[in-house]
């Protein structure tokens, strides 16, 4: 596999596996969950799922060919708790990833050396690429720690639950030194 694939291909794993895992916390909070912020200082789920939105529609449309913040984009008005229902709320997200996914997938080679500009600011592709995916990497984590704490005792983790690493390292690897590689 060549580095342009090889590269594009662990970078779709990557924002595919963050956006799995978003939806892997919201699915174990409810309706009123989402919308209640930790306090005044802090956003709801569904806030910050509209702010996530609203940044991969800005930064992903025409990506090569225009601004990453679009001159039609709200920023303010995304920190604002505005859908009535979850699925108004996950339909923009869906929308939001859309954008990435298509942008993404229609890179070809050549557009890694391309120069694309983010509120003025000269990227490289590659930069602008690691610079939103640490921008989602971030929002998730926020999202999945306020899903954390909504949903209390009935949480399901999303990873290797506390205190059985060794359990999962045996089973994945049985009596051989986790990691080892073959």
């Amino acid at each position: 596999m060549d580095p342009f694939t090889q590269f594009l291909s662990a970078t779709l794993n990557v924002f595919e596996a963050q956006k799995q895992m978003a939806e892997r916390a919201v699915a174990q909070v409810s309706d009123a969950g989402l919308r209640t912020a930790l306090d005044a200082h802090t956003n709801s789920i569904a806030v910050i799922m509209k702010h996530v939105a609203g940044n991969l529609i800005s930064r992903w449309t025409d990506f090569l060919t225009t601004d990453g913040e679009k001159l039609d984009r709200n920023r303010d008005d995304e920190f604002v708790d505005t859908f009535s229902t979850r699925d108004e709320l996950l339909a923009y997200w869906e929308r939001g990833w859309s954008v990435l996914f298509e942008s993404l997938n229609s890179l070809k080679p050549g557009d890694l050396e391309t120069t694309v500009y983010i509120r003025g600011d000269a990227h490289t592709v590659p930069l602008a690429i690691q610079r939103s995916l640490g921008h989602i990497c971030y929002h998730v984590g926020q999202i999945v720690q306020v899903a954390r704490i909504q949903a209390g005792d009935d949480w399901n983790t999303l990873t290797i639950p506390r205190g059985q690493s060794e359990q999962f390292n045996q089973e994945r690897w049985g009596g051989e030194k986790a990691g080892k590689m073959n």
